[in-house]
Formats: structure tokens, C-alpha cells, sequence
């Protein structure tokens, strides 16, 4: 018999990524902007792997699939299932990014936890950014990177007007 509940279960210390992050816009923009594949694929992605492919059937137990491409055609496949929609305040996934070794991708599994508090009187929204279990502090360096690229795009989207009529 397993002698661990699973709430005894923690990230290994410095294995979890975390943010803080204010943006312009309203919290159900926000979250719309995590839950609109149209929209997730304008943002997703680093710099180098933008996304080219999102897919999303946003519900507990619902699946999402995404395609991140490099100009030079590599492919980085990632997906995972929707654990928690509490739309616009919270949202719980699994994140697992398929392994692409000719471009030196390991397989990573692990769980994205987001929470947006609204600021009523600016108009501003806090995401709280939560990605956790990696197993090393490098694989999480990475992600930190990729997400950090990401939401400087995410910041540009959010402040155009033409995000309001995708």
C-alpha cells in the first residue's frame, strides 16, 4: 500500500515555475486569451517556436493539442487535458510536450495552474502563473523562457483593438 496520500506529493524545490503578471485588459479577455485557440495561437510559443496549430475543447476533461514550428520546419508537439474551468478566474491543464530528439526535446509532463484577479478600477488584469513537477531546474529555465516570450506577444494582443472582433 502506498504510505503517500497525493496531497503529500510536492515539486522537488526550484522545479516549479511561477509568474506574476499584470496586464491591460479586462479578466475575461484575459482568459478568453488562454481559451480561444485562434487567439492561444497568436501568443503561444517562444520566439524561435511560435505556434503554428492549437486545437482546444475547453472543459474538465476536455483534451487541447498544440504545434509549435520553427522557421526551419522542426516540430514540437504539445497537449494535455483541461483539469479545472472556472471561467474567468481559474484554469487548471496538464502540459506534456512530446519529445523531439533530433532537435535535442526531451518529453516533459507536468501542470499548469492559472488564476486572474481583475482590478475593477483600472481595467487590469493579475495572472498568476503556476507550472509545476518538472524534473530538473533546467527543463524549467526553458519554459520560463518560452512563456516569458510569449507574453510580451500576449501583452501586443491584448492592447490591440482588434482582439475584441476575433
Amino acid at each position: 500500500m502506498n504510505r503517500f496520500s497525493t496531497s503529500e506529493v510536492h515539486a522537488p524545490p526550484g522545479h516549479v515555475l511561477e509568474f506574476t503578471r499584470e496586464f491591460a485588459a479586462p479578466r475575461s479577455l484575459v482568459f478568453r486569451a488562454w481559451t480561444d485557440a485562434e487567439l492561444a495561437k497568436r501568443w503561444w510559443g517562444c520566439n524561435q517556436f511560435p505556434a503554428s496549430h492549437m486545437e482546444m475543447d475547453v472543459r474538465p476533461g476536455g483534451p487541447w493539442r498544440a504545434c509549435l514550428r520553427s522557421d526551419d520546419g522542426h516540430e514540437i508537439w504539445l497537449g494535455g487535458e483541461f483539469l479545472e474551468v472556472v471561467a474567468p478566474e481559474r484554469l487548471v491543464f496538464t502540459f506534456i510536450r512530446d519529445a523531439a530528439p533530433e532537435i535535442g526535446i526531451v518529453r516533459v509532463d507536468t501542470r499548469v495552474s492559472l488564476r486572474f484577479e481583475e482590478n475593477e478600477k483600472s481595467g487590469r488584469t493579475v495572472m498568476h502563473f503556476r507550472q509545476e513537477f518538472f524534473t530538473t531546474a533546467e527543463l524549467r529555465n526553458d519554459h520560463h523562457t518560452g512563456w516569458s516570450t510569449g507574453f510580451v506577444r500576449l501583452d501586443g494582443i491584448l492592447s490591440a483593438s482588434t482582439v475584441v472582433s476575433t
